[in-house]
């Protein structure tokens, strides 16, 4: 993935955080994923009183292109942190992840960020190997 992406995704990601629903935790986080047809799909954490139906920037930009028929993605990219500004290095939560592992090869990229020119670069192998995914649960044909 050239540079010039990466910064895009960064930014669109940032941007992102501006959306976020967190009147809670006050760590707002915003996501950029990158389909493989080039779509750029966004979404921002969404948090709930009762926490267990908050939802992840991750995920909600996932379910948003998976809702309108998009499966293959080339990458995503995460930023997030308290209040108005980046801080730190937002990496996905597990259940994220997880998500991930669902629809992304293990080589597929995971970019954090603090702005266009901090950032690091992950593969989700990195985040979450000997994963559990779709390989596991296919039945064996050849006997």
């Amino acid at each position: 993935m050239d540079e010039r992406m990466i910064r895009r995704l960064i930014e669109t990601a940032a941007a992102q955080r501006k959306y976020s629903y967190a009147p809670y935790s006050g760590y707002r986080v915003g996501a950029a994923l990158l389909a493989r047809n080039g779509t750029v799909f966004t979404g921002c954490n969404i948090e709930n009183a009762a926490y267990g139906p908050s939802m992840c920037a991750e995920r909600t930009a996932i379910f948003k292109a998976v809702s309108e028929g998009v499966h293959e993605f080339e990458a995503i990219c995460v930023v997030g942190g308290l209040e108005e500004s980046p801080s730190g290095y937002s990496v996905p939560c597990g259940v994220c992840r997880q998500v991930m592992t669902e629809f992304c090869e293990p080589a597929f990229p995971i970019i954090v960020a603090k702005d266009a020119d901090h950032y690091e670069l992950y593969t989700l192998q990195d985040l979450l190997p000997k994963s559990f995914g779709p390989d596991n649960l296919r039945r064996n044909t050849e006997e």
